[in-house]
């Protein structure tokens, strides 16, 4: 897999549910790939945990839900760009657009 965004939120988040109807679509039509972590889905969590991790250390500042972009999610993790919270329709797209 190639250049994807990883999405890290929560069953319990109703942002994260609202931005699963478009969020995948979006990346899909920015030719991304797309990965859907969500904290209680333990062993996909671990998968990616380190690619969270490097950017939040502690956690402390990521919101809910977080959009990482990185190249090859399934070898060497290597993250381009985040996103916190939540991000409007239009505006999810143009912010990925530049990668």
């Amino acid at each position: 897999m190639a250049r994807s965004v990883l999405k890290f939120s929560s069953e319990d988040c109703g942002i994260c549910h609202k931005m699963s109807f478009y969020d995948q679509k979006v990346a899909a039509e920015l030719g991304l790939g797309f990965v859907d972590i969500k904290m209680q889905d333990t062993a996909t969590y671990r998968k990616y945990r380190q690619v969270l991790l490097a950017q939040y250390p502690d956690k402390s500042e990521m919101g809910w839900p977080t959009y990482l972009i990185c190249d090859d999610p399934e070898g060497r993790l290597r993250s381009l760009e985040k996103s916190k919270v939540a991000i409007p329709k239009g505006n999810f797209g143009n912010d990925y657009r530049r990668f």
